[in-house]
């Protein structure tokens, strides 16, 4: 199997299954010298490990992070970094009554199809605890974009149809659904509570907003900022749908609506700004210094308990009630790996635009532009 792993310059290998011994990512490409430690990744892993709330899976993980290397005397080395996590509460025998039919909403056909083999135990690689590489590396890149002045916040802006209607990001951590609106969060748990009682699941759309991203960071052909920001949160599994900037509201406007006008700079020589921001901060492929605005579109929990039609392997049809621990929602838990893979891409793509141009790569190795006959940036 190809494809587990993300990135050019900085880039990440998750590995691992729900149900195996352990799970983890190996990040390489990250800069010597950065002050890293255990519990500033355990931090953001805590965000998504199982048993934060009633609305969350009860498997009884507590998702304890180890940095096996690339780490030294508490701050990084410039080599991979490799870091685990553990599996303690498996339950595989909740899963044996389904290893000869398809869940509905699962991959299962496909990797039968695909591999001839497939690991029913919680969906093995295609299961939601892959993310818990995603998380850590993510913390590492956000530690990366912090120090470069970029800030990366993911929040849930709509659950099972109920949508914020004020934002204050500072209310995320004080309900179970980290929504930035405490009204609606109340809704929200009074409709997940309804769709438990049914033995049923819920939707959403995570929001994630960066701010302080320089200018012209991304390629205008394949590499587009916004295509790559795309591919990253598509590679979640509960992902269904991504919007940048005003998204598909879009197709319904004219250009004169949807155009940004440019307005001078508040100090002579300093950034250009827009007076509105449908672009959602990407033009071109670049950044273009304004706040970039991203959603996605999160699927209800597949695995539900209520009973649903499928076939077996021979196609025979039979009825299944799906056994074991799972969300009635997947949005809470998502949030965070939102904002992780969108920090990795981020940063990789940081990365690339420090060759942009000559003067840049001068400048790095100690040598003025000038003096090499380089001109500068205009």
């Amino acid at each position: 199997m190809s494809g587990s792993t993300y990135g050019k310059l900085f880039t990440i290998t998750t590995w691992g299954e729900s149900h195996g011994k352990a799970l983890g990512v190996v990040v390489d490409g990250c800069p010597a010298g950065i002050p890293l430690s255990e519990e500033e990744i355990q931090s953001f892993l805590n965000r998504r490990k199982p048993g934060q709330s009633r609305y969350t899976t009860k498997r009884n993980e507590d998702d304890m992070v180890e940095i096996l290397s690339g780490v030294f005397e508490g701050r990084t080395t410039g080599t991979p970094i490799s870091m685990t996590v553990f599996n303690k509460d498996q339950h595989s025998k909740d899963y044996s009554e389904i290893a000869s039919c398809y869940r509905p909403g699962h991959a299962d056909y496909g990797f039968d199809a695909k591999y001839g083999f497939r690991d029913y135990r919680g969906g093995g690689r295609s299961s939601g605890r892959e993310t818990i590489g995603r998380v850590a590396a993510g913390a590492i890149a956000v530690k990366i974009l912090k120090s470069l002045g970029v800030q990366v916040h993911a929040y849930a802006e709509e659950i099972g149809g109920i949508r914020c209607e004020t934002f204050n990001l500072s209310l995320c951590m004080e309900n179970p659904f980290y929504m930035p609106d405490l009204a609606a969060a109340a809704k929200v748990q009074t409709a997940v509570e309804k769709q438990m009682a049914r033995q049923d699941s819920m939707g959403g759309i995570i929001a994630c907003q960066v701010t302080g991203m320089p200018v012209g960071i991304g390629e205008p052909v394949f590499e587009k900022l916004d295509a790559n920001l795309s591919k990253a949160l598509f590679s979640i599994g509960a992902v269904k749908g991504v919007e940048i900037g005003d998204g598909f509201s879009v197709a319904k406007t004219s250009g004169s609506e949807n155009n940004d006008p440019f307005l001078p700079p508040d100090l002579e020589g300093g950034p250009l700004k827009k007076a509105s921001n449908h672009a959602g901060g990407i033009l071109g492929g670049l950044s273009d210094g304004s706040d970039i605005f991203i959603r996605a579109a999160v699927k209800p929990t597949p695995s539900i308990a209520k009973e649903q039609q499928t076939v077996t392997k021979t196609g025979r049809p039979v009825a299944i009630s799906i056994r074991g621990r799972h969300d009635p929602l997947i949005v809470p838990r998502a949030v965070v790996v939102v904002e992780a893979m969108t920090a990795i891409t981020l940063v990789d793509m940081l990365f690339a635009g420090m060759t942009a141009n000559m003067a840049d790569v001068c400048r790095f190795f100690g040598r003025s532009p000038e003096d090499s006959n380089i001109p500068e940036n205009h």
